[in-house]
């Protein structure tokens, strides 16, 4: 069974999925819906279409390189059936994919680690420029006139007995 990825989201593109467009020179273009075909169609490029993997790349939010993208490289080389090897092959796949799915999360702690700092940050600026907001629950006790005085409204009576009247 062979996977294609799409030209424009670099999706995987199952066999009797999606749609094929060729080119007058010949060059084949597999794209794995319709969205990605308009957006082709439309002559977007990828790499500014925010939910393509291109984008996600170019701009650091996706690992670029690594040693095991090395393992997903298209081969045309036929090779004689050897079952010891199709069993290691199986195995290593294994291995390799866990190892892809370590280094990505390694990748986005690292990409999250940024992130708070960032976020601590302004916070201190924040912090810093509106000290004068922040006071102390000792200072408050103290000093009664940093907090607002306490203001009595008189509610008059006539109102209150014509509500009564109305509920009755």
């Amino acid at each position: 069974m062979r996977l294609e990825k799409c030209w424009f989201c670099s999706s995987t593109v199952y066999p009797g999925h999606g749609i094929q467009f060729v080119r007058n020179d010949a060059k084949i273009f597999r794209f794995c819906r319709s969205k990605c075909h308009k957006n082709f169609k439309m002559k977007r490029n990828p790499r500014k279409v925010k939910w393509t993997k291109a984008y996600r790349r170019l701009h650091g939010k996706d690992m670029t390189q690594d040693t095991t993208f090395e393992f997903e490289r298209k081969r045309n080389r036929p090779e004689r059936y050897d079952r010891n090897l199709a069993e290691n092959t199986l195995k290593a796949i294994k291995k390799i994919d866990k190892v892809r799915s370590d280094r990505a999360a390694s990748h986005i702690e690292k990409r999250l680690k940024v992130r708070k700092g960032k976020e601590r940050r302004e916070a201190q600026k924040e912090l810093e420029q509106s000290i004068h907001l922040v006071k102390a629950p000792q200072a408050l006790r103290e000093d009664q006139s940093l907090t607002l005085p306490k203001i009595k409204v008189q509610v008059s009576q006539p109102k209150s007995e014509q509500n009564q009247a109305m509920e009755e």
